[in-house]
């Protein structure tokens, strides 16, 4: 009777059963200091359950371009979550990489949820305000790469954005022109740094008017639901000339409140959103367009970039930080004022 040949353990088997990447593995059976001790340890008894020995292939798969990084965000619902990991994700293919993605959003403890992430990829990009700055610096001090998008800098970490604040006080500037003096900002500038940007843009912008007045009225959330069922609340009440929506989401609920309550926009109300999501340019939506799948490739470039730097025991050369620009798009629901078209 022919005997079947035993089947040799490889190193992807190791890393599943750690709960690490392959590079992880790599790393840890040559003792390299960007591994504690405690995963060293779990990689090493990985690979005596599986007696598993490390060949020069092995190797030089987990250290080539075979490599997997994560990607935390927020949520995953919305079509800019969706814009920005089609973006990274496109890029992280063409360099050779796998992405693993984590949502913090209904999570308990999300900053264990985002460090046991970080021990199981070769470098990590952060989204928004899912875990504070500790737990950020805590790993890139213990050696994986980090990328931050859409959020406020961390100390030597690299940090990619779009533009906010002076955006806004261009659309600002563009409702002061058209006669819209009473406005209302849309979102909640503490749930988001790009909300808070944003708001803070238009202030300024306002403020820089004569006679302008600015109202924050926040939401339930940043969808279509959440913005309908706010504008619902605010035009039964006070009418702003105005309203600056968060997103475009938002700003699509508004379209449908103010179409419920029979009201023209322009003519009665402006709107405007925030992104230039493809439904917006359908609605006619006036809005700020930024580059969303942008995004998400730079920073993927950019991780893949320090990743690269980390393998071969580069230097660390210092955080770069980046701001994409974004621009006003005007369009019909953001037109003159009643009081100034009948002047």
């Amino acid at each position: 009777m022919a005997m079947k040949a035993l089947t040799k353990p490889t190193i992807y088997q190791v890393a599943q059963l750690a709960g690490v990447s392959i590079a992880t593995v790599s790393r840890a059976l040559r003792d390299s200091e960007l591994v504690t001790e405690q995963t060293r340890e779990r990689v090493r008894a990985a690979a005596r359950q599986l007696r598993f020995t490390p060949s020069g292939s092995a190797r030089s798969l987990a250290e080539g371009r075979h490599a997997a990084n994560g990607i935390v965000f927020p949520d995953l619902v919305g079509p800019y979550y969706a814009e920005v990991i089609l973006g990274y994700e496109a890029a992280a293919a063409a360099t050779g990489s796998s992405v693993l993605i984590l949502a913090t959003h209904g999570r308990r403890d999300p900053a264990a949820a985002v460090r046991d992430l970080a021990g199981r990829v070769d470098g990590l990009t952060v989204l928004g305000r899912t875990v504070g700055d500790d737990v950020i610096g805590q790993i890139a001090a213990s050696g994986v790469p980090v990328v931050l998008l859409a959020r406020d800098p961390v100390p030597g970490v690299d940090s990619l954005r779009a533009a906010n604040a002076s955006t806004a006080r261009a659309l600002a500037a563009h409702l002061a022109g058209h006669g819209h003096r009473d406005v209302t900002f849309l979102g909640d500038p503490e749930g988001s740094p790009d909300v808070a940007g944003r708001f803070a843009g238009l202030r300024a912008g306002l403020a820089r008017q004569a006679g302008t007045e600015l109202h924050l009225v926040r939401p339930r959330g940043l969808d279509l639901q959440a913005g309908e069922e706010a504008a619902r609340a605010l035009l039964r009440g006070r009418r702003p000339d105005a309203v600056v929506c968060a997103n475009d989401e938002v700003a699509l609920g508004v379209l449908l409140a103010a179409e419920a309550a029979g009201l023209r926009v322009p003519g009665d109300l402006a709107v405007t959103g925030w992104d230039d999501l493809l439904a917006a340019r359908f609605a006619g939506l006036t809005t700020v367009r930024q580059p969303m799948r942008e995004l998400g490739a730079a920073a993927a470039r950019w991780l893949h970039r320090r990743i690269t730097e980390t393998k071969r025991n580069e230097p660390a050369r210092a955080a770069r930080r980046r701001i994409l620009a974004t621009e006003v798009v005007v369009r019909r629901t953001c037109g003159p004022h009643e009081e100034v078209q009948q002047q």
